[in-house]
């Protein structure tokens, strides 16, 4: 068996080849041309882009930024089954802090109703929302988060028929 090299998910029969590279499907496939196309896209293409975002609006309020990529931790629980996940947004600070606290308040209801792993999963997320709110950003610089997300904006526009299949993940 092999994995995805875009998503990891096991491949258990078929899948799609290119190169030495094995993908579930279709939309892997392109987002596996998105990533290759990535890792040759220059620095100096990815810079002024990383700052201009930095530097603009906020797209969620339109406020002023610093823009950045921020991650909230939601988790949602009925009875078997427990889903959790971390959430990217790009966004201020301001933002960031509200959809922190919409994924704790969320995990606080929905969460804990999976039996065992909701009661495990949602203080977890809760805590890593609270820390994430309480926890200093280093407001001088991008992360690499945001470097990334730019990098594979730029090659999902230089690679055919990516543009619509690529979004931050």
């Amino acid at each position: 068996m092999a994995n995805c090299a875009a998503c990891g998910t096991t491949i258990v029969f078929g899948g799609k080849h290119h190169g030495d590279l094995r993908f579930c499907n279709d939309k892997c496939l392109t987002a596996g041309a998105v990533l290759a196309a990535a890792a040759s896209v220059p620095e100096a293409a990815v810079a002024p882009r990383v700052w201009e975002i930095r530097n603009g609006r906020c797209p969620s309020c339109s406020g002023p930024g610093p823009v950045d990529i921020h991650l909230s931790y939601r988790v949602w629980s009925g009875l078997v089954l427990t889903s959790y996940r971390t959430r990217q947004h790009l966004c201020c600070s301001r933002c960031a802090t509200r959809a922190r606290i919409k994924d704790a308040l969320f995990s606080l209801a929905f969460g804990w109703w999976g039996i065992p792993w909701g009661l495990i999963w949602t203080p977890v997320q809760i805590f890593r929302n609270v820390m994430a709110i309480v926890r200093s950003e280093d407001a001088a610089t991008p992360s690499p988060a945001l470097v990334e997300v730019v990098r594979l904006q730029i090659a999902a526009s230089a690679v055919p028929s990516a543009s619509s299949t690529v979004a931050p993940r």
